[in-house]
């Protein structure tokens, strides 16, 4: 049985003291990415579709997708992926919770350690348009900085096969050398369209916490970004 949430640092209170009204810019493209089309779309999806394991079809969850899912599902159950964590190495969000001014950085999975996630069962029924909002959801640039693949996780039910979108090491957006101060200076600021890199993180830990999984790094991280908004907010 899950336990209580613990009280976290980073409130309700912090994430409105960052709340403002701002246009969406439209797509904020880096040097060297062009927009996804509706042909790169359909391609992502039909092979997806293509190299399916047997069975049902898995979808993988660290961060945004467990408090906020963009598909319908039949099932979700608490996973674990050995050999990735949930880590913020995804830059530069200069539209949805970002801007030029003040860029945003995304967690996605970075190889090492492990991390428990939600795995979803998704309805074989309208399969083809969950996958088709999936993915415009994870690619809005090509190329993808975090090509989606399939993995494997372990559940209290037994090993699932699931379909995640981990991190490209290699790809230009990759800023897994940030540092600590950095990133806390970054998630503290950063506010875009959809809201704040602060609500971001707020989010997922709230919702990890309520599932009884602990993120020790993401723990640290909200204590210290809320810590750094107080200051803010201070002077």
């Amino acid at each position: 049985m899950p336990r209580a949430p613990r009280q976290m640092s980073l409130t309700a209170a912090h994430v409105e003291r960052l709340r403002r009204e701002i246009a969406d810019p439209g797509p904020q493209l880096l040097e060297g990415f062009r927009p996804a089309t509706d042909a790169d779309y359909e391609a992502e999806v039909a092979a997806m579709l293509r190299t399916r394991p047997p069975g049902a079809f898995w979808l993988f969850g660290i961060s945004s997708l467990i408090w906020k899912p963009e598909t319908a599902f039949d099932e979700k159950r608490l996973a674990i992926a050995h050999g990735w964590h949930r880590r913020f190495c995804l830059g530069w969000d200069y539209r949805y919770r970002g801007s030029r001014e003040t860029p945003g950085v995304m967690m996605a999975l970075d190889r090492g350690g492990q991390c428990k996630g939600m795995a979803y069962r998704l309805p074989e029924a309208t399969l083809k348009p969950e996958l088709d909002k999936l993915i415009r959801r994870e690619m809005s640039m090509v190329p993808t900085a975090f090509p989606w693949r399939w993995i494997d996780v372990v559940t209290d039910e037994g090993p699932v096969r699931v379909l995640t979108f981990p991190m490209n090491r290699k790809s230009a957006r990759y800023i897994g050398q940030l540092s600590e101060d950095e990133l806390v200076a970054m998630l503290a600021t950063a506010r875009g369209f959809r809201g704040s890199m602060a609500e971001y993180l707020f989010q997922t830990v709230s919702m990890l916490e309520s599932l009884g999984v602990h993120d020790r790094n993401l723990w640290q991280l909200q204590q210290l970004v809320a810590a750094r908004i107080d200051a803010q907010f201070s002077e």
